[in-house]
């Protein structure tokens, strides 16, 4: 920057992707997901495809290594929108502190809004505080209350993360990306890919117009079976959101406490 330049003109856009930080014009355009998925431009891209593997592969093994020691878990979901003093962010901050109180981990996102309220709920109770970002066209970077925290490049790898290392999850209010994780466990856990997952959405409010769907729409076109209704858990606090992940808990079912 010359002494002309005023900070008002400084590009303030940001992008960091482990241990890669660019800012301004040197922030990339298009995400690692976007390339790997998109089938337009040269064909040259084609030919990087099988390279793009390697690069894959490093990232489950990243995550595998941090998360392998977290002990039991649960992942929790909500929009990134959500202010500090909102009823969401403030359920979240409670259900991620009682989460700890219980035994259990606490992985999120690792962004803000209900994200970072469950995470910072769970560092204030002392416990361990997982956060799994993401490379976004926009930056967002992790919250402050992440102890443990991995970026990764791609959702597919990301979403493994979520589903591999937890016992179930809760889900809060929130936008598409909340609801692309919702019906993903849901759907793993209809197809026997998963057991013994709970997914526990709180806020009836929220939720009973969704639910109501499924059930008016889904099930009574057969697109579903009635019992696939079981599957999803809504609650309206905390305390029994919580009771719903401990009573499925196959350590819990067993009578070995955590």
């Amino acid at each position: 920057m010359n002494d002309s330049q005023s900070t008002d003109e400084i590009d303030a856009r940001e992008h960091r992707q482990g241990p890669v930080f660019a800012k301004g014009d040197l922030v990339p355009d298009t995400t690692h997901d976007q390339r790997l998925l998109d089938r337009r431009g040269p064909v040259e891209w084609l030919h990087m495809d099988p390279w793009r593997v390697l690069r894959i592969q490093a990232e489950f093994v990243d995550g595998f290594g941090s998360l392998a020691e977290v002990g039991p878990a649960v992942s929790v979901f909500g929009s990134a929108r959500s202010r500090p003093g909102s009823p969401e962010y403030d359920m979240a901050e409670q259900l991620g502190a009682a989460l700890v109180a219980n035994g259990y981990a606490v992985i999120t996102g690792g962004g803000p809004g209900c994200m970072e309220a469950a995470n910072k709920g769970a560092l204030l109770a002392g416990g361990v505080s997982v956060g799994l970002g993401i490379e976004l066209p926009f930056e967002q970077r992790m919250n402050d209350y992440v102890n443990l925290g991995v970026e990764f490049r791609y959702f597919f790898v990301r979403k493994t993360m979520f589903v591999k290392y937890a016992c179930g999850f809760v889900v809060l209010p929130g936008g598409f990306g909340t609801m692309d994780e919702t019906f993903e466990a849901l759907t793993l856990v209809q197809t026997g890919k998963v057991t013994s997952f709970p997914v526990v959405l709180i806020g009836s409010a929220f939720w009973g117009g969704l639910v109501e769907w499924i059930r008016e729409t889904l099930v009574a076109t057969g697109k579903i079976a009635s019992a696939d209704l079981a599957l999803i858990q809504v609650v309206d606090d905390v305390e029994r959101a919580v009771e719903i992940i401990r009573r499925t808990d196959p350590q819990r079912r067993n009578g070995t406490e955590l």
